[in-house]
């Protein structure tokens, strides 16, 4: 049985119980469940926080896990990302009191606070920055005001609380994070995690694709189906009306509706568009 962690609260957690809703899998129903079992699908999946996702799979007690990329960097552990599920995105930066640094080497010899540890010291080993990382946890904007640091480094919306805090932002983002599926390192893609990997992937294309359907006369097919090329090419079928087709194919959903008017422009009528709820590419 295929042994999967999912985030028990925080932002990623409706999120991820949604998109595992709509790949086929059983969830919980009470917030207070630590576990559910989806016999049908021999798959098991585990509450847990997010932060300790990543050392229980890649510790190999558990199969796969939902967690954000900056809480698997953070923690270090032998586990690798299987695919962006695309929710849960944030940017990790750094900042510091204005004047006290331009550039992220500015930040040598600093006092660093941040909830990341793992995160900053990794990118000062990287970058050949020799700085001190403070450890703290929970909200790190007042660590500078308090002398406890010099700059931190946090997970940066808009910037307003550091601004309220009176620090600024330096340099580029640190790392671009977002929820992600990982696994051990390098351990074997066995049937079920292909499944579940393959099932998520088509959730994933059915949110940015809609299903597009409309009438042309076949005069006109070309020129309609350079603009609605679909996945691999568009299903074409006759109508009663002589010289008119009915096509469909895959339009990106960002797309559509500018599509739609370039079909109208051509001639194409009875234009609808269905939302896909799951597919197979």
């Amino acid at each position: 049985m295929l042994r999967v962690a999912i985030p028990n609260k925080g932002g990623l957690a409706p999120a991820a119980a949604a998109m595992l809703r709509e790949a086929g899998y059983r969830q919980r129903t009470d917030d207070k469940d630590l576990t559910c079992l989806d016999a049908a699908n021999d798959v098991e999946f585990f509450y847990l926080r997010p932060r300790d996702i990543a050392t229980y799979v890649g510790s190999g007690d558990l199969d796969l896990g939902v967690t954000g990329r900056d809480l698997l960097v953070d923690s270090g552990a032998a586990a690798e990302e299987v695919l962006t599920l695309g929710f849960g995105p944030s940017t990790f930066r750094f900042a510091a009191p204005p004047g006290r640094a331009r550039t992220i080497a500015d930040l040598a010899g600093a006092r660093v606070a941040t909830a990341y540890p793992g995160v900053v010291s990794k990118f000062f080993a990287d970058q050949g920055i020799d700085a001190t990382v403070v450890r703290l946890d929970g909200a790190v904007e007042n660590a500078v005001g308090l002398g406890v640091a010099d700059a931190i480094a946090d997970v940066v919306d808009t910037g307003t609380t550091l601004r309220r805090a009176g620090l600024e932002l330096v340099g580029e983002p640190v790392l671009r994070s977002e929820a992600v599926l990982i696994r051990r390192a390098d351990a074997p893609a066995n049937g079920p995690v292909t499944q579940i990997v393959r099932r998520l992937q088509g959730v994933l294309v059915a949110r940015r694709y809609v299903m597009l359907a409309y009438d042309v006369r076949a005069d006109l097919l070309e020129e309609a189906s350079k603009l609605t090329p679909g996945i691999e090419s568009p299903t074409i079928s006759p109508l009663h009306r002589e010289g008119w087709v009915a096509v469909q194919a895959m339009v990106a959903r960002a797309d559509v509706h500018r599509v739609m008017d370039d079909l109208y422009e051509i001639g194409a009528r009875a234009i609808l568009v269905n939302d896909i709820l799951a597919c197979r590419l």
